[in-house]
């Protein structure tokens, strides 16, 4: 049986524009970078990878989940309506011919193509980037609009992760506590991606401190702050912690409670990712090291996510 799969062969079957196969190729490819944990290919290299795809890759990483997060995740790089819906389209054709080969179910099939591509309309409010100041009266916030010990520290531990980290919302929300772990005397954390392989960055002092005052109080509050265990929780009413995680919608509350408690208008976690590598970029870190953080897959991705970003105030 064979372990691979050609999609050179069949795509003619679906488009027989060369520039449209060509396209969809790059995009399948970056999907195995990206999701499948490959390494990129170009040129004649390219094409031979489409005559061989690995049949156990595809389909372990042909979710509707994954290619949602992967669609997310490029139009947060920057890329534009009409990438988004070939990026989307190159998936979906491929898992039609995948179904029909007999390697993919119809379920599987029918829900990626309910994956809809993410808008890059522009929202009520413009993205913007917060200066340090603003990244550190957000904090303070967060913390002053707690009801409780509890919550004030865990909310105080989202804030200085997302405002230090570069952290996503949903990363944030998918830590657990086995995540975190020494490294040659550098605390590190695995940040939980949307494809098999995961990043690996160095944990600030300060969101290590603020860390162990938090796992003190879940400790105190038995709610078992185990390596398979969420890392943000959600906090009933009274400040008790709970076992559940807080999820990104949740996440997304706390900044922006905190940022009109503070008196900075409306931010998003995303303003403050963009607000990190702002603040990196203007304090001459290198490129290299910027890319490392926001955990880009090339610093090609990086210079173009930069070169995006607004003005600041």
């Amino acid at each position: 049986m064979s372990s691979t799969f050609n999609f050179a062969e069949v795509l003619p079957k679906r488009t027989n524009s060369p520039n449209t196969q060509r396209a969809y190729f790059r995009w399948v490819d970056r999907y195995l970078v990206d999701v499948g944990g490959l390494k990129g290919t170009r040129g004649d290299a390219r094409y031979y990878r489409m005559t061989r795809l690995p049949l156990r890759t595809l389909v372990k990483t042909m979710t509707a989940k994954r290619l949602n997060n992967w669609l997310n995740r490029l139009a947060e790089d920057g890329h534009g309506r009409q990438g988004l819906d070939q990026a989307r389209a190159s998936i979906v054709t491929l898992a039609d011919f995948l179904l029909m080969a007999g390697w993919l179910d119809d379920k599987t099939v029918d829900d990626l193509h309910g994956v809809r591509t993410p808008s890059v309309e522009k929202s009520s409010y413009e993205a913007r980037l917060l200066s340090v100041k603003e990244l550190k009266q957000l904090i303070t916030a967060a913390k002053n609009i707690a009801t409780s010990q509890n919550q004030q520290v865990r909310n105080d531990l989202v804030a200085t992760a997302l405002c230090t980290m570069a952290l996503r919302r949903d990363e944030l929300s998918a830590a657990k506590w086995g995540d975190i772990f020494v490294d040659e005397s550098k605390v590190m954390i695995q940040i939980r991606g949307a494809g098999i392989r995961d990043d690996v960055i160095e944990v600030p002092r300060a969101v290590i401190q603020i860390t162990s005052d938090w796992r003190g109080l879940v400790e105190a509050s038995k709610a078992h702050p185990s390596a398979h265990t969420p890392l943000i929780r959600r906090i009933w009413k009274g400040g008790r912690i709970a076992r559940d995680g807080l999820s990104p919608d949740g996440i997304w509350l706390i900044v922006r409670d905190a940022s009109l408690a503070a008196g900075i208008g409306h931010v998003t976690p995303d303003d403050l990712r963009r607000s990190v590598a702002a603040s990196l970029r203007d304090a001459g870190m290198p490129i290299e090291e910027i890319s490392k953080i926001m955990r880009h897959r090339s610093i090609l991705v990086t210079e173009r996510f930069l070169a995006k970003l607004p003005t600041k105030d």
